[in-house]
């Protein structure tokens, strides 16, 4: 018997502070044990099981799931292009490649034949890791066909038009032509790669995503009262210092605290034995069991004072007995369990993990001996806080669960909305009073009761709650009742909105106007538009929307006349901020005016654009004019062409065609208030405000180096560059007018997209000398020839050209000949017309020519006129092997290119003379290796920026 109900606490001492958790029958085997803390390790706060910390939740009946089809061969696209180095997805250019070409990929059937090998081996690891054949990625490398494709298009626009899906209330899946998938218990992740091994979905990769949405109105109600046992702890705090009832009743195991005092003294601690008696010192056993307490501890006193004279005695409780008590019915965890002598009926559904929610929460029954002795209605704890129904516990009682009984729900405004067990409530009204009764905003002559009439067919009734027959409405189960909330419309109120310091609802009141909301400027938050407040209305009885403006310095200055517009009912105030974009806040309202827009009515709109602050589409007010709409624009920008402006009209004549007409619109006439010259508009007209003429924000040059007085100057409309010069003082006398350096921000933004157009060009070039090298190798390779070494070095020095031409950075530099600005004649062919942003560096005198490329020591020499180009390249060591001395060419110190050979690009010139600040550059043989259309190009421009870079970081600014 002791193996079949448990060990109770392992001691022969009973106490009431040993509550650990409770013991049921005993587990058919341990392993349960440790699966069930596996499976309910943690909960969302939903109630969704975590079975680990970092899993997502199980899913479950009625959630929504959103899914995600990618076809395969994208999926083998994306993979691709992010395949790690060193899986097989590139392929060196050969052995002579070095390490310029081993990035070189050789595409075709190989980079397609490692994409798939690098996904399927990607899946077998995540296979190897889950444990699980769910999720394998099964991969035809077959190509598709265009039926095979178009069906394969068909299936997933089918499947997506029904996102997102909801698991029905057996946790299942249905999707249009596929069989229903169970989902219920597993995780997103899982269920994904359960939709993965569909057959059906083998040409798609699959991602299913747990919407978790917020349920409303009666799908988001949840039955009432199951929450309180809701984190039920494992163990119970000790009760040792809780008060024991006079009348609770005493039974074996129970112990007494006795203490004499008097002719005789002592201390006892006496627990009843099994036969329900204890032994008490001097006078023996005594029956107490099934006594209350009071009774119990009165007998004690009357047996020590008839039996020791003089002596009297204290009683109490100690340590209380435990008692077995059975759980059953609907409960979470039903079973036998051991709990404190003082338990009561609450105290043990505690213990058993609480009721399920098919439970009943008011008709828990209590039983002894097969009889009944008390039904415990939570409810009444729940509502009332009257716990007279949670009785005392006996042992061998059995607290049994019945199923729920009638059930409706109710939802909207009420205070505590959710399905509720009915017992002795079977009224509208009374329904509504255990739901915390109505909410404030409460509509109760709406209530709609939703019921399943006698032919299964769903009704729907309309309540009056404030009505003797409707409060007295019968409930049936199963019914629903949905208490509707007032409009969230404000009645009998204006709305002041946007750029100001209070904005809110106001009062209205008949008279109401403008300046009666907006009283002052101090209203106004700081740069908000004084001069266009919009006033959005409401017309009735069609609601149409109509708009209105005022002026609100003009308001404030002439309350009560036309200018302080009088409000209505429902009035939306506008205020704008001059410093914001006003088009997101006219938006709605555009949008509101287009839809109210019909054939023989077109949408009230009008545009402004131009030289206004905000240019955009506003409202076409009644009466409006052109004045109105520079004032909704937010007024002119101080660029805006004063004179005239531009009025384009758009009209359909006789209902054929619609015409253009361009009218001229004098806005110095509209400043003077000349009749006639303030045009009304008309719907979709456009109002362009120019630009003044030659109207430019001021530019600004850097001159640096040595001027007389360097730094930024602003520069106005036509103005030189000798005229700049004159401004700063001139040169000094160290300057090298010929090696000055003149940048361009947009030049260099040009030669940054060409440096680009030309990175991408050679790319291309270097993609197919690739495959050149690649054919070249396997065709030589059984004959063990080399052919494919020639175009295997190319590609190693193409790789490493490239590399130096991404690197390189533009300079925007602009060769001027300084010497003719400064002493020729202001504005002529030489002068430099200045733009903003310029620069001009100007460095000291030089005594250096500089020898660059393919000599044996690059460096720079002392000028001396009497040495030729061929000596200063002598002096640096002579020419490499690599070097082409066919196109040896200098580099001035003003960027002017001289060459000596014969070349489309240079000038031509037998014999060059070396200047001070030259730089001689001896460029690589392009046709030493496989010829790149443009190798020579590249290495020109690479040389002649570097030569720039260093000229400008020769000159401090």
């Amino acid at each position: 018997m002791q193996s079949v109900l448990g060990k109770g606490d392992g001691t022969n001492k009973k106490t009431d502070s040993q509550l650990n958790t409770p013991e049921t029958v005993q587990k058919k085997n341990d392993r349960t044990g440790e699966l069930d803390r596996e499976t309910n390790r943690d909960k969302t706060i939903d109630g969704r099981t975590l079975r680990r910390f970092d899993e997502d939740p199980e899913l479950r009946a009625g959630d929504s799931v959103l899914i995600d089809l990618t076809p395969v061969e994208i999926a083998l696209k994306d993979s691709s292009a992010i395949t790690p180095a060193g899986t097989g997805a590139s392929t060196s250019a050969g052995a002579g490649a070095g390490a310029g070409a081993s990035g070189i990929t050789t595409g075709g059937a190989n980079n397609a034949s490692s994409a798939l090998s690098g996904i399927n081996d990607a899946n077998n690891n995540r296979k190897n890791r889950e444990g699980s054949d769910f999720g394998r990625l099964q991969i035809d490398q077959r190509p598709k066909t265009s039926e095979e494709m178009t069906l394969s298009t068909m299936v997933r626009d089918r499947i997506l038009k029904g996102n997102p899906y909801k698991l029905n209330r057996f946790g299942v899946l249905e999707i249009p032509g596929l069989p229903s998938i169970p989902l219920a218990g597993l995780t997103a992740e899982e269920a994904t790669r359960r939709l993965s091994a569909d057959p059906d979905l083998r040409d798609f990769t699959v991602k299913l995503t747990l919407l978790r949405l917020e349920l409303l109105d009666d799908q988001g109600a949840k039955p009432f009262g199951y929450d309180l046992f809701q984190g039920v702890p494992s163990t119970f705090a000790p009760v040792k210092d809780i008060q024991v009832p006079i009348d609770y009743v005493v039974g074996p195991g129970d112990t007494f605290s006795i203490q004499l005092y008097g002719n005789e003294t002592g201390s006892y601690s006496l627990t009843v034995g099994r036969d329900g008696r204890i032994k008490f010192p001097k006078l023996g056993p005594i029956s107490v069991s099934g006594m209350g307490f009071d009774a119990a501890r009165a007998a004690l006193e009357h047996r020590v004072a008839q039996q020791l004279i003089g002596t009297q005695v204290s009683v109490t409780m100690g340590d209380l007995r435990s008692i077995r008590v059975f759980v059953l019915g609907e409960a979470e965890k039903p079973g036998s369990y051991t709990v404190s002598g003082l338990s009561t009926m609450t105290n043990a559904l505690f213990v058993s993990g609480g009721v399920k929610t098919i439970g009943s929460l008011r008709n828990i029954e209590l039983k002894r001996n097969g009889n009944l002795v008390a039904v415990l209605d939570l409810y009444d704890l729940l509502l009332h806080g009257d716990t007279s129904g949670d009785r005392q516990l006996m042992p061998g009682d059995v607290i049994f669960i019945p199923p729920i009984g009638v059930t409706t729900t109710v939802y909207g405004a009420v205070r505590r909305p959710a399905i509720y067990e009915l017992k002795k409530e079977k009224t509208a009204a009374q329904l509504v009073e255990i739901a915390g009764g109505l909410s404030p905003d409460a509509d109760a002559t709406l209530a709609q009761l939703e019921r399943i009439d006698s032919s299964r067919l769903r009704e729907m009734h309309n309540i009056d709650l404030n009505s003797s027959a409707g409060r007295n409405t019968q409930i049936f189960n199963g019914d629903k009742l949905r208490v509707p909330a007032i409009r969230p419309t404000l009645e009998n109120s204006v709305e002041l909105s946007g750029y100001v310091f209070r904005p809110g609802a106001f009062q209205y009141r008949e008279g109401l106007r403008l300046t009666d909301v907006l009283t002052s400027f101090d209203e106004l938050r700081p740069n908000a538009d004084r001069h266009y407040v919009m006033i959005r209305r409401e017309v009735p009885p069609e609601e149409k929307i109509e708009v209105i403006s005022a002026d609100l310095e003009r308001a404030l200055s002439a309350r009560g006349s036309a200018a302080d517009p009088q409000l209505r009912a429902r009035d939306r105030i506008i205020v704008f901020d001059l410093t914001a974009n006003r088009s997101r806040t006219v938006a709605p309202i555009i949008e509101d005016l287009k839809l109210q827009g019909s054939a023989t009515k077109p949408a009230q709109l009008v545009t402004i654009g131009g030289e206004i602050r905000g240019p955009g589409r506003y409202p076409l007010e009644p009466a409006m004019h052109i004045s109105d709409l520079i004032r909704a624009g937010g007024s002119l920008e101080d660029s805006a062409y004063t004179g005239e402006a531009e009025l384009t009209r758009y009209e359909v004549v006789d209902g054929k065609e619609r015409q253009t007409e361009l009218l001229d619109v004098n806005l110095a006439a509209i400043r003077r208030n000349e009749p006639g010259a303030d045009l009304e508009l008309k719907p979709y007209d456009f109002l362009v405000i120019k630009k003044t003429p030659q109207w430019e924000a001021p530019g600004f040059i850097v001159l640096a180096g040595e001027v007389r007085h360097p730094g930024g100057f602003p520069i106005h409309h036509g103005e030189t560059l000798s005229s700049a010069l004159k401004r700063a003082g001139g040169l000094t006398d160290l300057a090298f007018d010929e090696g000055a350096v003149f940048i361009r921000e947009e030049l260099k933004q040009r030669e940054k997209e060409q440096l680009e157009m030309l990175s991408n060009r050679l790319q291309s070039d270097l993609a197919a000398l690739s495959l050149e090298a690649v054919s070249t190798s396997a065709a030589t390779s059984g004959g063990g020839g080399g052919g494919g070494g020639g175009a295997a070095q190319a590609l190693a020095i193409g790789q490493q050209l490239i590399q130096q031409l991404r690197n390189t950075k533009p300079v925007g530099r602009l060769v001027v000949d300084l010497h003719q600005v400064v002493n020729g004649r202001p504005g002529g062919p030489g002068d430099v017309l200045l733009r903003n942003g310029d620069m001009l560096l100007i460095p000291k005198k030089n005594q250096e020519v500089t020898v660059l490329g393919e000599v044996q020591s690059p460096t720079s020499h002392i000028y001396r006129a009497s040495l030729s180009r061929e000596d200063y390249i002598a002096k640096s060591g002579g020419a490499t092997q690599k070097a082409d001395r066919k196109r040896i060419y200098i580099v001035r110190a003003n960027g002017d290119v001289v060459s000596g050979g014969r070349t489309g690009w240079f000038r031509r010139s037998r014999s060059v003379d070396i200047r001070p600040g030259d730089t001689i550059v001896v460029p690589l043989d392009t046709e030493r290796v496989a010829p790149l259309p443009l190798w020579t190009a590249v290495t020109t421009i690479v040389y002649n920026l570097a030569i720039a870079i260093l000229a400008i970081h020769s000159v401090s600014p």
